[in-house]
């Protein structure tokens, strides 16, 4: 009696998760398709009056591994417009900025300049602190876009004039690229795609640019911003709290009645290697509780969450397999099915093999540990964490208008 109760249960858990995949496959702003590229653009004629002028902020911290792979791509970009790099050097202990001097002296291409905006003030985390160093050495030259970028992106030739081009033709106020992240390794392979396929989830694309959505986010390693834009919303200072700084940059840009859009990326790379578990477990539980705004009801409910939607459809399969449970194993492998088809299309963009789908349950069960030890770090006293900086105090600003 006890063991059909148990096995009813399942079977009622399955056919709930099967809903609910049924209505993130049809009603969640078609999240999974990978289709959401650059918007259609018109570039001007070459003549460089015609091209606004741009201003590039580069945040680093302890980067010297990364700059010789990414920062050349910078320094090389084919933009026929005024354009100059603004450096900024956060505190770093690996000569971050004498590397970086050396690569533009070697190389030539457009303008650096290196600065370093010292220890930041309480109130602010490191990364925004470096950011609004740059903004404002950069507010000298009257650039019409910012484009803020990681020091780990290396840009294709032509990145530049793309993003410009597609900003002004389709009249938006920032425009966000999610960097496409290496993935080499065996533990890159399981978890980067699914990092991505995660947050289109949350932030589905298509919904972002919609005119009247509230939906909001950006990706932090590509960000071309209009520089009146940011004025309006206060960037960074209205966002200064934020560890999650992309996703408050796009929310006070669109609250200020700013157009948003955010894409996936052709030909804008992130160089750093997660050759491990561990490297990648850190890049998500320093900011996963955050994101979660430091709630312990939003943390159970996310757990929940992620154990109904993607741990449910497996174990139901297994327990109807062993009970010999037919509607059992059926819910549960149909919901697994919808599960492996959407991660489909993400793979493919990643260039992984296929077989690497139906384990996104494994990957989703990593993800809950991560997301639960965030939570833990944070009740340590330990906060969020940006390059060796931790941040005990909640992002509420990345909330405010």
């Amino acid at each position: 009696m006890g063991q059909t109760a148990d096995v009813s249960a399942v079977v009622w858990s399955a056919a709930v998760s099967l809903a609910a995949w049924l209505w993130l496959l049809l009603f969640q702003g078609w999240f999974w398709r990978t289709d959401v590229r650059l918007p259609a653009s018109r570039e001007p004629d070459e003549r460089p009056d015609l091209w606004p002028d741009v201003c590039v902020v580069v945040p680093a911290r302890d980067e010297a591994a990364v700059l010789p792979a990414s920062l050349p791509s910078l320094l090389a970009q084919d933009y026929p417009g005024r354009a100059e790099i603004f450096l900024v050097d956060d505190g770093s202990s690996d000569g971050t900025g004498d590397l970086a001097r050396k690569l533009a002296r070697r190389q030539g291409g457009l303008p650096l300049t290196v600065a370093s905006p010292g220890e930041p003030p309480a109130g602010w985390t490191g990364k925004l602190w470096a950011v609004r160093h740059g903004m404002e050495a950069a507010r000298a030259r009257d650039p019409e876009y910012l484009l803020l970028t990681d020091a780990d992106i290396a840009h294709a030739p032509d990145s530049l004039r793309r993003l410009v081009a597609a900003t002004r033709t389709g009249g938006f106020d920032l425009v966000s690229q999610m960097a496409r992240l290496r993935v080499e390794s065996l533990w890159e392979r399981l978890v980067v795609p699914a990092f991505v396929f995660f947050f289109a989830q949350l932030y589905p694309f298509r919904r972002i640019s919609r005119p009247g959505s509230r939906t909001a986010a950006a990706a932090g390693g590509c960000v071309l911003l209009r520089a009146d834009a940011a004025a309006r919303a206060r960037i960074p200072d209205a966002v200064r709290h934020a560890v999650i700084d992309d996703v408050a940059v796009a929310r006070a840009v669109k609250r200020s009645g700013g157009r948003v859009w955010l894409g996936l990326a052709d030909g804008v790379d992130s160089v750093r290697p997660y050759p491990r578990l561990d490297d990648l477990w850190r890049m998500v539980s320093r900011s996963a509780y955050a994101q979660l705004r430091h709630s312990p009801l939003l943390l159970a409910g996310t757990v929940a969450g992620l154990a109904l939607v993607y741990l449910v459809p497996p174990a139901a399969v297994a327990v109807g397999a062993a009970a010999g449970n037919a509607p059992c194993a059926l819910l549960g492998g149909a919901a697994w099915l919808v599960m492996t088809g959407t991660y489909v299309p993400m793979l493919r963009y990643y260039r992984q093999p296929l077989w690497l789908a139906p384990l996104l349950p494994v990957t989703a069960f990593l993800y809950l540990l991560m997301t639960v030890d965030s939570a833990v770090q944070h009740r340590r006293g330990r906060g969020a964490a940006w390059k060796g900086r931790t941040y005990a105090r909640p992002e509420a600003a990345a909330d405010e208008p």
